[in-house]
């Protein structure tokens, strides 16, 4: 490890007191003003603040021309009340840091430290810490910053830990890795009446009862090939909750997943036919709308391999390969892959360990050193 055990303790309670004081998707005010005092520390030639909303970058130049190798990870925490005794835990009621991203910040934070030490050789490594990835806002939001321009990378580099796999164990691979998905909502209007004479108003009942059913008709799950689909029907109201009203009004909101970007584009049209379909034969209007919508993840070949060997050089047990991928779940890296070769590796974090965004989940201190090694062999590989 490039860093001394007390050094290594300063990252631990640095990444346990972002523990204490969750912020969720673009309210990130208070992390980030944390992350930018404790990375002048390590005297970077430069630190950009306010990137894409509340996202921080700081930059490391080497003696001589080369490549830009970018390291990424999140501030934002989750609105999930966190159920711990431990004594750093959420200090903010519904909020809590129960995916990691405290810890992928402080694996930066010590690649902060390191780079400082000793800088690149040539070309320049970035460390970015990106605001709102859990509503799929973020990457979209620092890349279209025009402040990004002046940061373009050669390589993107991320990790995620990973609940289920053996601790500080990694998974790589290869092509997709993170499914694309999107939240519909989808709004039925009416006219509400009297119980006693539903005859004389417009109802959505029936379009949503079939509604609720035939959208996830399109997408059962199963195998995570090029075909996989899944709709999860996540919220859905109807009327008020009054027993003299025929009701007016209907919400349904879902969830709509596939592996790739050109199969999240047919489900979309599917899904909208139904809804046109049901809402035009109950004689409704109806509205559809998206968010959290995140786009396909994939790993570049080229980008893979740097970690590859970072990963056999550092002696760091990982697969290669389908073993534990790709995931189900979403993640909005997958952005940085339009600009330049991006790659995300996934980050055991224990086989019985509570699961990302359960109640009692808290990111394993011991994954900070692996994560920083095996980042911080891919920067002097590329640069020095």
């Amino acid at each position: 490890m490039f860093l001394n055990g007390g050094e290594l303790d300063e990252i631990i309670a640095f990444r346990r007191e972002l523990h204490r004081m969750p912020e969720l998707s673009g309210e990130e005010v208070e992390t980030a003003r944390m992350v930018a005092q404790a990375l002048r520390s390590s005297e970077p030639d430069a630190i950009i603040t306010d990137l894409g909303g509340h996202g921080v970058a700081a930059v490391y130049q080497g003696a001589a021309d080369g490549p830009t190798v970018m390291v990424r990870s999140e501030l934002d925490a989750l609105p999930i009340e966190e159920l711990s005794t431990l004594p750093h835990r959420s200090g903010i009621n519904g909020k809590g840091h129960l995916c990691g991203h405290d810890g992928h910040t402080a694996i930066l934070m010590a690649l902060a430290k390191g780079l400082s030490q000793k800088r690149p050789a040539r070309g320049r490594a970035i460390l970015l810490f990106q605001p709102a990835e859990e509503n799929g806002a973020g990457a979209a939001a620092v890349l279209a910053d025009p402040k990004f321009e002046a940061l373009k990378p050669d390589f993107v580099f991320s990790l995620h830990n990973f609940p289920g796999l053996p601790l500080g164990h990694v998974a790589l691979a290869q092509g997709p890795v993170n499914c694309a998905s999107r939240g519909m909502k989808i709004v039925l209007s009416g006219k509400t009446a009297h119980a006693s004479c539903p005859e004389d108003g417009i109802a959505p009942t029936f379009a949503m009862a079939h509604l609720l059913g035939e959208l996830t008709g399109l997408g059962a799950g199963g195998a995570l090939n090029a075909d996989f689909t899944l709709v999860t029907v996540t919220h859905a109201r109807l009327g008020e909750p009054a027993f003299g009203i025929s009701p007016g009004h209907a919400e349904i909101w879902a969830t709509l997943r596939t592996l790739t970007d050109e199969r999240m584009g047919d489900l979309v049209q599917r899904a909208e036919a139904l809804v046109h379909k049901h809402s035009t034969a109950g004689k409704l209007t109806s509205s559809i709308s998206y968010e959290d919508i995140f786009h396909q993840c994939s790993n570049a070949p080229t980008a893979v391999n740097e970690l590859r060997r970072a990963l056999k050089e550092e002696q760091i047990s990982h697969d290669i390969g389908p073993t534990a991928l790709p995931m189900k779940a979403s993640e909005d890296f997958g952005l940085f892959g339009r600009v330049a070769p991006s790659a995300m590796f996934f980050l055991g974090a224990g086989e019985n360990h509570p699961r990302l965004h359960n109640p009692d989940y808290d990111f394993p201190d011991a994954l900070i050193e692996v994560g920083a090694r095996a980042f911080m062999r891919t920067i002097r590989n590329l640069l020095g």
